[in-house]
């Protein structure tokens, strides 16, 4: 069967064969900069267009920490950030979206919210982008699908090893209403990330892989896993190169790693993940270090630590797309850019991704 090409973000694969692409950085990071307290988190200091002050004024559940019901209550918040990495040179910004599931929201009795969670996600992304976008350099959404706190793999019982608290089933469905909500948003690219339990992943990469056919729209896709520790696996178990082969079906236009380690622990992963897949473009957004209370951000490395790094990586010829994870901020993403602008990307061997979509 003839493959069906990209229907949006078309000249995302010509820009990832010619230059590196730049990433945001962390969106709680940012979020904890302004110190919003629980009022705040449920619209109070916000009066602009569809304020939800009231709607949320005596809901029966704490919600401070619940960063994307800001999309909601506080879109000046999650707006300006956007628009601060976009300004620091961001090609690509992720939705709020990474807890908005109905399974994540189920936390705080807020999963029928999860629809609308990122579809306005979605429209906030995509009106900074387009605020940001010129003919030569234009402004990606990536709508970002994260893991749920719950895995499909992994026992939550020490006592019963085949218990689970949540079904494949559950998981399809959860991440196929994100998806659409997030595509009718806006976005351009989906971001499958922070990957820690491959199953979940596939689950997202069969909602998503349905509501293309359903739809008949086809986006780009990146798929990031989360190396947890030293021993080179992510949590459920996989080294980089089997967690490869476990999702490469979903032919992604690029796939990487991100969270859980600074960039100097995650470089022989990145290493081992260029090397087997020779054909899909690379992306890398690893946490600025190690954590450290005593730092303004949570964790160590400075823009200047961080960029130098990354530059390694992109020197070496590993890399297609940056940016950065917990920790980071603007600053850090404007210099990553600076750092990793004089260089090249990383070559495929052969186009794996769509060839109609270039």
């Amino acid at each position: 069967m003839k493959p069906v090409p990209y229907t949006r973000a078309q000249a995302l694969p010509e820009i990832l064969a010619k230059r590196i692409a730049i990433l945001d950085g962390a969106m709680g990071t940012m979020i904890q900069r302004f110190k919003l307290d629980e009022a705040q988190y449920r619209g109070a200091g916000y009066a602009g267009p569809g304020g939800q002050a009231q709607r949320f004024k005596d809901f029966h559940k704490d919600v401070k920490g619940n960063n994307e019901l800001l999309s909601l209550t506080r879109p000046d918040v999650i707006s300006s950030i956007h628009e601060r990495y976009l300004a620091a040179g961001a090609d690509l910004i992720e939705t709020n979206t990474f807890g908005a599931t109905s399974i994540a929201q189920a936390d705080y009795d807020m999963a029928e919210l999860a629809v609308e969670m990122n579809f306005t996600s979605a429209q906030l992304a995509r009106a900074a982008c387009d605020k940001f976008s010129t003919p030569d350099k234009p402004r990606f959404v990536l709508g970002a699908l994260g893991p749920t706190p719950k895995t499909a793999s992994i026992s939550p019982d020490v006592n019963d090893p085949g218990a689970r608290n949540v079904s494949f089933e559950q998981l399809r469905a959860a991440y196929y209403a994100q998806v659409q909500a997030l595509v009718e948003g806006g976005s351009d690219v989906l971001l499958v990330e922070t990957i820690f339990d491959t199953l979940n992943a596939k689950a997202a990469l069969f909602a998503i892989d349905e509501y293309f056919e359903t739809s008949g729209e086809r986006l780009p896709l990146i798929i990031s896993g989360t190396v947890t520790d030293a021993s080179g696996r992510i949590l459920s178990g996989q080294t980089v190169t089997a967690f490869w082969y476990s999702v490469r079906h979903a032919q992604p236009l690029a796939v990487g790693l991100n969270c859980a380690l600074g960039a100097a622990l995650m470089r022989p992963y990145i290493q081992e993940l260029a090397r087997v897949a020779p054909d899909t473009f690379i992306s890398c957004y690893p946490n600025a270090g190690l954590p450290n209370p005593m730092s303004d951000t949570g964790f160590d490395e400075t823009p200047a630590d961080t960029s130098r790094l990354l530059h390694e990586f992109a020197a070496e010829g590993l890399v297609n797309i940056v940016g950065g994870c917990c920790g980071t901020t603007p600053e850090h993403i404007s210099a990553i850019r600076e750092a990793v602008a004089p260089l090249s990307g990383r070559a495929l061997q052969k186009s794996f991704f769509y060839k109609e979509a270039a």
